[in-house]
């Protein structure tokens, strides 16, 4: 039985739900206690724990990550001392003298403690739910020591921290924004825990049929929810989906479009079972054109295009509207032949001027058009509009179920309008994301609100699925790094092999490079003193011996103990040319991957040659500006 950690909604203690989930220590929230009410971890029926640096030191000992706790006892004391320290440093008063007191205790250290992490989890939770108090001073340079670090854990822990501070922490601070519901379970994020299965209306299993229309203009972006909705509910019915794209506007389309487009759906893991084409349908679209005229369902207009807005807004007749058939037949003739004459002229459907639903007021079914398709060529010069080939195609092709988005929602009335003009079967369209019998899917984004989401969104999202798999690699700025001499380090270069993840075996193995020489970044060594203690990431600490100087600018260190870390060589390039560790010659085209305390990068060019530099792309990750690429 998971333990339960009770808290005040308005207060949640975000360094204990932090530090539980990153020592894998399973909890029950329970945000239910009185305002001012301290937070108390249940251990059973009987046993409980109280206060928050109790229950920190609890999480600690029990938890299965090693030397979570510190190393020894000394240590221990130590962690014991920040777990004391951090609740003062949320204080409005005492804010800024905690930020300069780490920013000096942190300017020769990587960590607060060793290498311990609750000590660093627990201070980095505290100054994160302060919110927009601590980001506006992140983003200036007044405490570059403590925004170093506080980068450095956070992307040490990214994709657990992350969820922590969305669902706690508020643009003000922790309390501002709604703690999560009542008895929630904390999951390792990594883990893909289903959602609620949803009904579809009228659906029966192995006998739904969808489809996927997007148009052949762009990349996908906005069309990706409206992709996922349809292979959610294509896999929980066990029926098709059609990936049909709507090219009826050969001005703006084109292959590379369509071969893109489905690139990005295989990106997205949509399968599907067919690629189909609205202009596959053009000859029948055609002939049912003319079946609609001759039926007086339908008739040529050559009013000019900014007045038919006007009257169609206002529910004004065009003067047109009553021609005979055989006037409309002739001037369709003219629109299929794109002569002069019938460049001016447009079909609309007769349908209902007078209604207060605008998209009845006789809407456009043909355009004419004499740009060649990316198809089919030069062989039609007027083509059906998206509002007349909808219905029609998903009719023909049996679509069971059409799933708009909410700008279509006042146009379901014409789709069902057109659907019987044309003697065609009602599908069971579901009316939009808001139909009433479209429940809201969690984890999957359906809602009637339009998502016009903030690009940092998106960043933040894909960060937490790459975070936990992608493999960690080092690289230095060219121009910007020191020599680093460690003069009881190994005479002769060796090679062990190291983890490229160390909690994700998934990513394979790297052999590193130990040798006496190595690189720094010069921002690091510019806050070095001689006699100071540093730590070398994965290799304990160091005592600076000397620093040389050239002209005030820091050429070389020596240090006096055998602690080393990797040897680089140039072998990566950016817009800003870097030094990256010898395993990034191994990179593989599109190979997402971390560079140690800079960010997440895809590979663009692997590795060919000396010759031939690698290039990385920087993927942001919805947090801070995005480094060059």
């Amino acid at each position: 039985m998971d333990a339960a950690l009770a808290f005040a909604r308005d207060s949640p203690p975000l360094s204990i739900i932090a530090a539980a989930k990153i020592a894998s220590v399973p909890l029950t929230i329970d945000p239910s206690l009185a305002s001012g009410s301290a937070p108390t971890l249940y251990l059973g029926s009987v046993d409980f724990i109280h206060g928050i640096s109790t229950i920190l030191r609890y999480i600690a000992r029990v938890a299965i990550v090693p030397n979570f706790y510190g190393q020894d006892a000394i240590q221990a004391a130590h962690i014991d001392q920040w777990l004391e320290y951090a609740p003062v440093i949320p204080s409005s008063s005492e804010f800024e003298a905690a930020c300069s007191f780490l920013d000096g205790y942190l300017a020769s250290r990587t960590f607060l403690v060793g290498h311990s992490q609750i000590a660093d989890i627990v201070v980095w939770s505290n100054i994160a739910g302060t919110g927009q108090r601590w980001e506006s001073l992140r983003r200036s340079t007044k405490y570059q020591n403590l925004t170093r670090w506080f980068n450095c854990i956070a992307v040490d822990y990214a994709s657990t921290l992350d969820d922590v501070i969305v669902a706690y922490v508020g643009k003000r601070g922790i309390g501002k924004s709604p703690a999560p519901s009542l008895k929630e379970n904390i999951h390792d994020p990594t883990e893909n825990t289903p959602g609620p299965e949803i009904d579809l209306p009228g659906a029966k299993i192995g006998e739904v049929c969808l489809r996927f229309a997007p148009e052949p203009s762009g990349y996908l972006i906005g069309h990706a929810k409206a992709g996922l909705l349809n292979k959610y509910f294509a896999d929980r019915y066990k029926g098709r989906l059609i990936v049909r794209f709507d090219d009826t506007n050969p001005l703006k389309e084109s292959n590379e479009f369509v071969e893109n487009v489905l690139r990005d759906i295989d990106t997205m893991g949509i399968k599907y079972d067919t690629v189909t084409y609205t202009s596959d349908y053009f000859p029948k679209l055609t002939e049912m054109a003319e079946s609609l005229i001759m039926q007086g369902k339908a008739y040529v207009d050559d009013t000019p295009r900014t007045q038919m807005e006007v009257e169609r807004r206002a529910g004004v007749e065009s003067t047109c509207r009553n021609n005979i058939v055989e006037e409309n037949l002739s001037l369709w003739r003219e629109m299929v032949n794109g002569t002069e004459s019938g460049m001016q002229c447009c079909l609309r459907g007769k349908l209902d001027i007078q209604d207060p639903n605008k998209s009845l007021h006789d809407p456009v079914y043909y355009r004419c058009n004499t740009d060649p398709h990316h198809r089919v060529g030069s062989t039609y010069k007027a083509y059906p509009t998206y509002d007349f080939a909808c219905p029609f195609v998903d009719a023909l092709q049996g679509v069971t179920h059409a799933l708009r988005s909410s700008e279509y929602h006042d146009r379901n009335a014409q789709y069902y309008r057109i659907l019987q003009d044309m003697g065609l079967q009602r599908n069971k369209k579901v009316d939009d994301w808001t139909d009433p019998r479209f429940p809201t899917i969690q984890g999957m984004g359906a809602s009637k609100n339009l998502n016009l989401m903030e690009g940092d969104k998106l960043w933040t999202i894909n960060k937490k699925m790459i975070d936990p798999v992608c493999a960690r690699h080092t690289a230095l700025l060219k121009d910007q790094h020191v020599l680093f001499s460690l003069t009881n380090g190994p005479e002769e270069p060796f090679i062990r092999i190291l983890p490229r993840h160390k909690k994700y075996e998934g990513a394979g193995n790297k052999n590193t490079t130990f040798t006496n020489r190595i690189w720094l970044e010069y921002a690091d060594a510019s806050v070095i003193t001689t006699g100071q203690e540093v730590t070398l990431m994965d290799w304990g600490n160091a005592v600076i011996k000397e620093i040389k100087t050239e002209n005030g600018i820091i050429t070389q260190l020596l240090e006096e103990k055998d602690d080393f870390v990797n040897h680089l060589n140039p072998c990566t390039r950016r817009e800003t040319s870097a030094l990256g560790d010898p395993d990034t010659r191994n990179l593989k085209q599109g190979e997402i991957i971390q560079l140690e305390r800079k960010g997440y990068y895809r590979c663009d060019v692997p590795f060919t040659g000396p010759s031939q530099p690698i290039v990385l792309f920087a993927i942001p990750d919805g947090r801070q500006q995005s480094p060059a690429n």
